[in-house]
Parts: C-alpha cells; sequence; structure tokens
C-alpha cells in the first residue's frame, strides 16, 4: 500500500479516484478506459511537476519515506552479489553498518553502507541505520582489507547521524568517527560514495570521503538535521523548513556548492515509487564512475581526494 506524503494529497486524490473506477468497471459492460486514461495522464503530469518543484524540507520527508530503498534493497537489484563480513574484532557486531564483498556488473568490490530497516523489527535491529563506534571500526577494517587487496570501494550512505547514546561516547565514538574518514582519505584503490537517503553529520562523512560523492535525486546531506538546526537557532522544531531552506541540504544545492560531483536521477515520485529502477540507475552511474578510476594510481587517488575536499564552498 503506498504511504503519501503531506504534500502528495492532490496526487493521493487522484489515484484513488483511479482505483475506485477500477474496481466499480470490474465486470461491467460500460467503457470507461478513455476517462480511465484521462485520469491516469494527469496523475502521472501532477505526480511529475509536484516532484519538479519540492522545496528542500519536502525533499527531506522524501529521504526519509518509510518505503524509500536502503542498503539491501540496493544490494538486491543493483549488485550481482554479495558476502556480508561482520564484527569489527574489537567489539562486536554493528547491524546499522553492513559490508562485506561485493560484484557489481562483473566488478569486484568492496560495498560499505547503512541500512535502516524497513519494521519495526528490523529498524529496531539496525538501530535505524545509526552506526555505534564498532560499526565505523568494521568500516574501517573492511577498507584496509580492501586496500590490500585491491578492491575498490563503495559507500550506500543512509542515516540521521551517528548513534547518540551513552554507550556509543563510552566506546570512544568521535574517535571511530573520525578514524574512519581519516580510512576513506587514505584508501589506496579507488572509492565512490553515495549518499541514497539522509546524509546526516559525521556519521555520514566518515563512509563519504571519497573521490567522487555522488547523491540521488532526492537524497539530503547536511552537519545537522533540519529540525537540530532548528531547535538550536529558535529553540523549536516547527521551524524546521526555514531551516532546510538555509542549510542548502539538496543534492541539487550541494552540486553548486561542489560538495557532490554527480546527482543520479530517480523515478518519477522518488525512489520509493519504483526501489528497482531508482538501484539500477544508481548501479549503472557507480560502475561508469568506477570505470573513470579504474586506471588511476594510488599517488593521484590521493590527491584527488585533498583537492576535492580542499575546494568544497568556492563559487
Amino acid at each position: 500500500m503506498m504511504t503519501y506524503l503531506e504534500f502528495e494529497k492532490p496526487v493521493a486524490q487522484l489515484e484513488a479516484r483511479i482505483a475506485e473506477l477500477r474496481t466499480a468497471s470490474a465486470g461491467d459492460e460500460v467503457d470507461i478506459s478513455s476517462e480511465l486514461e484521462r485520469l491516469e495522464q494527469k496523475s502521472a503530469a501532477l505526480l511529475r511537476s509536484t516532484y519538479a518543484a519540492l522545496t528542500p524540507w519536502q525533499k527531506a520527508q522524501v529521504a526519509r519515506h518509510p518505503k524509500r530503498p536502503h542498503f539491501l534493497d540496493f544490494v538486491a537489484h543493483a549488485f550481482d552479489e554479495f558476502v556480508p563480513l561482520g564484527g569489527d574484532r574489537l567489539y562486536g557486531e554493528d547491524e546499522a553498518i553492513v559490508g562485506g564483498f561485493a560484484k557489481l556488473d562483473g566488478r569486484r568490490i568492496m560495498l560499505i553502507g547503512h541500512e535502516k530497516g524497513h519494521d519495526t523489527e528490523t529498524r529496531i535491529r539496525h538501530n535505524f541505520g545509526m552506526g555505534k563506534p564498532e560499526g565505523y571500526r568494521k568500516a574501517i577494517r573492511l577498507m584496509e582489507l580492501a586496500g590490500r587487496f585491491g578492491l575498490p570501494v563503495v559507500t550506500l550512505v543512509d542515516t540521521s547521524g551517528a548513534f547518540p547514546g551513552v554507550e556509543a561516547e563510552e566506546r570512544g565514538q568521535a574517535e571511530a568517527i573520525a578514524r574512519s574518514t581519516e580510512a576513506c582519505l587514505a584508501l589506496p584503490v579507488p572509492m565512490v560514495a553515495t549518499i541514497v537517503g539522509e546524509g546526516g553529520s559525521g556519521g555520514a562523512v566518515a563512509l563519504a570521503s571519497a573521490e567522487r560523492v555522488l547523491m540521488l535525486e532526492h537524497a539530503i546531506y547536511s552537519v545537522i538535521s533540519p529540525e537540530g538546526c532548528a531547535s538550536i537557532l529558535w529553540r523549536t522544531a516547527e521551524k524546521a523548513p526555514d531551516a532546510a531552506e538555509a542549510m542548502k541540504i539538496t543534492a541539487q544545492q550541494l552540486e553548486k556548492l561542489n560538495v557532490i560531483d554527480r546527482i543520479v536521477p530517480e523515478p518519477t515520485g522518488g525512489a520509493h515509487r519504483d526501489p528497482k529502477a531508482a538501484a539500477e540507475a544508481l548501479g549503472k552511474a557507480i560502475g561508469e564512475e568506477l570505470d573513470a578510476l579504474a586506471d588511476t594510481s594510488p599517488q593521484d587517488l590521493l590527491r584527488a581526494r585533498e583537492e576535492r575536499f580542499l575546494q568544497i564552498g568556492t563559487v
């Protein structure tokens, strides 16, 4: 069943009317195919126009849509195979950050990313995609393994931020995030990072410090959530839409600021309407970037990462 966001209500009403007509016409001798076709065209046009004019706050809502595909969905639709590897060899396993060997159109890669889960059970198991220190240390271990075996690293970033709990701080959350960021920057192999949903704070940067950073069309990437920003500046989360506008969190805004390198288009109406098509488009874009980086020397890769981060924000 489709879950509609607040700004999608006009589309929801049209699609409900179409569903009613289809049900009513089942077995009926009256031909209403022309009316159905007219409504379907109107609905599709309204969906296109709505998503072509989304505000930053509306994009934040799309990026958090409960049906939006997450790491394991992209694995299922965009990658040929995936062999998960667990544990940080220091403390334990963190299922908020998943990683392992994978194949993309025959290329062997190391794939790492956040998994949020889709229902109550899986969201709790994956801690809503909020990584703990052991998750980031696992990512470091896998990146070092990729460097040792000459495998490109691909990351799929989708987190509201690293887990802020006391136990995470006790186990060295800040240090783990910093070292994960350092591991990205020091990789001797190509790295392509993609923001597929929410890219929140250091928890996202820790897996996104690559020489090529992509974003899905309706994803967001920011140092803090709009609600968090609004709570600090205006002492109320109700100002979140204003904060989202000021923070420049959308793919289109961040591309202009040189924070990201490429926007990957989503199906009309967002990735949640057609996860398979979204995953296939993402896989194709990642493959193109890996091909472009394939013959780059380790020295040039390190230099490219340094240069891309030094020029962020220049206009």
